[in-house]
C-alpha cells in the first residue's frame, strides 16, 4: 500500500552490535483513537509473527527510533508494547544492548505444535457439529486452486503457503470456541514463521494439500472422531519433521 512504512531493524550477531544488518518489518503508521500502546503492540506483533526471523542465525535487535517513525508515535507507547511482548516471548531484553526478537529453540517449537495439535484436534471435532455447510465449503474453495492437492508447483508454494496459514486460522475459527482461539492465539503467531519456512521442504506442501482435503472431507461428512484424528495427526507430523530436521533452530 502507498503508506506502509518499512522498518529497519539492526540485526547483529549476540556478540557484538558493530557488525549489524538490516532486517525489515513492515509497518504502517497508527490511527489515532484507541489506546496507542495496545495498537503499537498489535502491529509489532504482527510483524514479528510474519517477519522471517528463522533466515538467520544473527540475532534481531529493535531500534527504539525506527520503530517511532514507522509508527508515528512517541517511545513510551513503543516501550510499553514491548515489555508485554516480552512478557509473551516474542521479545528479549539484553540489558545494557536492548530488546532482541526472540527466536525459539527446537525443542520449544516442538512442544508449542503438539499443544497446537490438541488444541487445533478439538477445534476441529467442535467443527463437525458446529460449523455450517457453507463454512466448511469455504475451505474447500480455499485449496480448489491447488489441483486438489495433487501438485503444488514450484511458483505456487509462496501462494500456498499462506492458504496453509489461511486453512488453520479458519479451521479454528469454525470450532465457535472463543476459548480455544485465545489459547491458541499465541502457540500459533509463534509456530507461524516455522509453518511458511518449512512448507516448501521435502514436498511437504503436497502431503500438506493432501492432508487439508481430507480434514476437509471429514467436516463436509460430520465424522467427528476422522476430523479430530486427521487434524491432530497433521501438526504431529509437521513437530516430528521440526525435530529431525530443523537443526537451525538450536
Amino acid at each position: 500500500m502507498d503508506d506502509d512504512a518499512t522498518l529497519t531493524i539492526a540485526a547483529s550477531p549476540a556478540s557484538t552490535e558493530a557488525r549489524a544488518t538490516p532486517f525489515a518489518l513492515s509497518l504502517q503508521p497508527l490511527n489515532p483513537g484507541a489506546s496507542l500502546r495496545d495498537l503499537a503492540y498489535a502491529k509489532l506483533r504482527q510483524a514479528i509473527a510474519e517477519a522471517d526471523i528463522y533466515g538467520s542465525r544473527e540475532a534481531i535487535r529493535l531500534d527504539e527510533r525506527n520503530l517511532t517513525e514507522a509508527l508515528g508515535v512517541s517511545r513510551t507507547p513503543i516501550r510499553e508494547a514491548m515489555t508485554l511482548l516480552e512478557q509473551e516471548g516474542f521479545l528479549r531484553a539484553v540489558p545494557r544492548r536492548g530488546m532482541f526478537i526472540r527466536r525459539k529453540t527446537r525443542r520449544e517449537i516442538v512442544e508449542m505444535i503438539q499443544m497446537w495439535a490438541a488444541l487445533e484436534s478439538m477445534a476441529a471435532r467442535l467443527a463437525t457439529l458446529k460449523a455450517s455447510d457453507d463454512e466448511i465449503e469455504d475451505l474447500r474453495r480455499l485449496f480448489a486452486r491447488f489441483d486438489g492437492g495433487r501438485q503444488t508447483p514450484a511458483q505456487q508454494i509462496d501462494e500456498y503457503s499462506e492458504a496453509n496459514i489461511t486453512f488453520h486460522e479458519a479451521l479454528v475459527k469454525l470450532s465457535k470456541s472463543q476459548a480455544i482461539a485465545r489459547t491458541i492465539r499465541n502457540v500459533f503467531a509463534h509456530v507461524r514463521a516455522i509453518r511458511k519456512l518449512t512448507i516448501s521442504q521435502s514436498d511437504r506442501a503436497s502431503r500438506s494439500i493432501t492432508d487439508h482435503m481430507q480434514i476437509i472431507e471429514a467436516l463436509e461428512a460430520r465424522d467427528t472422531e476422522g476430523a479430530e484424528r486427521l487434524a491432530r495427526q497433521h501438526s504431529l507430523e509437521l513437530a516430528t519433521y521440526v525435530n529431525a530436521h530443523c537443526d537451525f533452530l538450536e
